[in-house]
């Protein structure tokens, strides 16, 4: 007995047909992939203002933790989130003193290197 199974390979949908040891099946028919949905992009975060200091993720990693959120004070060197790369826990800090404008991270979260994760 035949069972008919949906495989997707790089985001095309192929049909294959697979039968047991010893039965005999059909001829393969030729089965035309099915286009697969595309995935939603994700969105693109706003630019930051003109002039603010931004603090980027220098590596790719996990946020552990965040400190600070929108309209704390916060001093040079004062730590603003702990970023978890390659089983390192990383103090990300404050590059200069100011006012946390927007956070764009939380716990748990992942971030590539350079994307915004505070802006002061």
């Amino acid at each position: 007995m035949a069972k008919l199974y949906t495989i997707t390979v790089n985001g095309t949908a192929y049909e294959v047909e697979v039968a047991e040891a010893g039965v005999t099946a059909a001829a393969p028919k030729a089965a035309a992939p099915k286009a697969a949905p595309a995935p939603a992009p994700a969105p693109k975060a706003a630019p930051a203002p003109a002039g603010a200091n931004v603090v980027s993720a220098p590596m790719p990693g996990k946020v552990l933790s965040v400190n600070v959120k929108a309209g704390d004070a916060v001093k040079a060197g004062d730590v603003l989130m702990i970023l978890e790369a390659m089983k390192m826990q990383n103090e990300i800090m404050a590059p200069a003193d100011g006012t946390v404008s927007d956070v764009r991270v939380s716990a748990g979260s992942t971030v590539n290197t350079g994307d915004v994760m505070i802006v002061m």
